[in-house]
């Protein structure tokens, strides 16, 4: 096994972390990746989706064993109880992903402030369930409400910049995610390679752990992120592709299939976004380019 500071910090035995992908649920992957030895990150991003997309919420609900009738607190408590139900006995690390962007902000608060509360109260779940997960925003106004939680807080950043603001909100963990990113990145193209070296560098003697995220999925690509001094990778779109992943099938061989210049970066609905390439998301790169605010750069 290789240990670093990741896995030490959480006590698994890989330094991989299993990202929380949306928009569907990831509840039974979560359950899977931790209790494979990983931090298996569930995606709260089916609960931003009640009334936008019904029935991205409603998979999001039906996986976590939860029912429609319950309002979103009820339902992520059932979902928080089932995965440490699920992960006890083989001690599987797990956590929340919440997307923090100022568009998501009122739903961020009700999903955080449930997560504190589940585990307040029901202190025996915080062995399994030890992180919190904020990305797609600034960690800053999370400081207060998290950090006093009694949880590892972790923050994903695409800059230099980023990382700074995190060490000085008292982030946990960093992680640098490049522009290879599976789904969510930022509009400059600041790719793995240069991003993660930078951070690790500028919070030398800080203490706070880094790890990579962009292009990472693999045994190879892990010693990689090793070698430019991360404590681990996260891994989104190699977890999506899985047997255990609750992604329909249709999305699982359109991943495996997709090629090296297979995708493109448009808008998404908390900034920008790499689209598997079709007609479709042709347009909307091309609506991105006339239409979205701010710096555009394709890859």
């Amino acid at each position: 096994m290789i240990k670093t500071k990741l896995t030490e910090m959480l006590g698994i035995k890989h330094p991989i972390i299993q990202a929380g992908m949306g928009p569907f649920s990831n509840n039974n992957l979560c359950v899977a990746s931790a209790n494979a030895g990983v931090l298996g990150l569930l995606s709260t991003s089916g609960l931003f989706n009640r009334d936008v997309q019904p029935l991205v919420y409603e998979t999001f609900v039906k996986s976590g064993e939860a029912s429609m009738d319950d309002d979103i607190p009820a339902v992520l408590e059932t979902v928080l109880k089932r995965t440490y139900r699920l992960t006890r006995e083989k001690g599987g690390i797990f956590g929340i992903n919440v997307m923090v962007s100022t568009e998501l902000l009122d739903r961020a608060t009700v999903i955080i402030d449930t997560a504190i509360r589940v585990g307040r109260e029901n202190p025996e779940m915080k062995k399994n369930f030890k992180v919190i997960f904020t990305s797609a925003g600034d960690p800053m106004p999370w400081k207060d409400k998290i950090k006093g939680a009694g949880f590892n807080w972790f923050h994903v950043v695409p800059s230099v910049k980023g990382a700074l603001r995190c060490k000085k909100a008292g982030v946990d963990l960093i992680v640098a995610s490049g522009h290879e990113g599976g789904f969510h990145i930022a509009w400059e193209p600041v790719h793995s390679m240069v991003l993660l070296p930078s951070v690790v560098d500028s919070l030398a003697g800080s203490g706070i752990p880094v790890v990579g995220a962009g292009g990472f999925c693999d045994g190879k690509t892990l010693a990689a992120a090793l070698a430019l001094g991360a404590d681990g990778a996260q891994m989104g779109t190699r977890f999506l592709a899985t047997q255990e992943s609750d992604f329909h099938q249709v999305w699982k061989e359109q991943v495996v299939k997709t090629e090296d210049r297979g995708t493109l970066v448009a808008r998404g609905i908390v900034g920008p976004a790499r689209w598997l390439k079709t007609e479709n998301s042709i347009q909307h790169q091309k609506n991105t380019l006339v239409k979205s605010p701010g710096v555009y750069l394709d890859t």
